[in-house]
């Protein structure tokens, strides 16, 4: 395996102005294997309840993805209930039940351990602190959080940032982090956390990347039908790691490149209800969308 991911696996019930869909297949580990996988191979490591449906269990084995360390524990699966309005940019929370990503905690086998790219997704971040010492000798490792773990566990959050080597968050989450408007100065923050590179997703304003070496900016793709946004981040994410752990190497022509297949997936997530879209994408399908996406933004 050349990546391993750490995060949820859950049931989402979203609505949006082209319409409603409950019990999706979603999560941060779901969406961000789905576009990762198109690079290379992924070992997932979530659990799931007992009312979790095997058809879910079933799909993702026939990805491709590795479901080793995907736990079914007694108790509900974790589920997030959500409604888009207007530009569709930030999900309203109607509803979330933990189940049983509340007691979990994660199991690596000795084959994972030995794993060189991790992406620490969307979870506690006592979880995901609770990993880092069992990794033999990662290459890179990404996390990503969300505010409610930058509210409630802030002092968690900062503890695990010091150990890792990219830091993902959206605009609002590395404002809510460093108290800071500028995204720059936000970025200059996070940076001064620990991890050396910083990256911050903009929604439909595109990314931006910072390091003390380089700092990089690239537009959205634009699309004019956003049909649901959940996951895209976590897509984004997929996309960069899968790109980045296909290249072997990270340096600022592979972290570009990186960022503009993550740009892409991204694109392909907001197209359709949950994992619609990235369920059927092949890499044909990035690269050709990639092509067109660098005749738009080159002059």
């Amino acid at each position: 395996m050349s990546i391993l991911v750490l995060g949820t696996v859950a049931l989402d019930n979203v609505r949006t102005p082209y319409g409603e869909r409950n019990k999706l297949l979603g999560g941060s580990a779901a969406h961000f294997s789905m576009s990762s996988r198109l690079f290379t191979k992924v070992s997932l490591v979530a659990t799931v309840g007992e009312d979790f449906p095997q058809r879910h269990i079933d799909f993702l084995q026939q990805k491709g993805i590795s479901l080793a360390s995907l736990i079914r524990a007694q108790g509900k699966t974790f589920q997030w209930s959500g409604e888009y309005k207007g530009d569709l940019n930030t999900a309203v929370t109607l509803n979330t039940e933990l189940g049983v990503l509340a007691s979990f905690k994660p199991k690596l086998s000795e084959e994972q351990k030995k794993i060189k790219y991790i992406f620490l997704a969307n979870v506690d971040p006592d979880i995901q602190g609770h990993i880092l010492p069992h990794l033999s000798s990662p290459k890179l490792i990404v996390l990503d959080s969300m505010n409610y773990w930058i509210n409630t566990k802030r002092k968690s959050l900062l503890k695990v940032l010091k150990k890792v080597d990219i830091y993902v968050a959206n605009d609002q989450e590395a404002r809510s982090l460093t108290q800071e408007d500028n995204l720059i100065r936000a970025a200059k923050r996070l940076r001064s956390f620990g991890p050396p590179m910083i990256l911050i997703k903009k929604g439909e304003h595109g990314v931006l990347f910072y390091s003390d070496k380089f700092i990089f900016s690239l537009p959205a793709y634009p699309e004019d039908k956003v049909v649901d946004p959940t996951g895209a981040g976590d897509t984004f994410a997929g996309g960069f790691m899968g790109y980045l752990a296909k290249a072997k190497t990270v340096n600022a022509q592979n972290i570009k490149k990186a960022l503009a297949y993550g740009t892409i997936a991204a694109s392909f997530n907001i197209e359709g209800f949950g994992l619609e879209r990235t369920a059927k994408l092949s890499m044909k399908d990035l690269d050709n969308r990639l092509a067109e996406f660098r005749r738009q933004v080159l002059f």
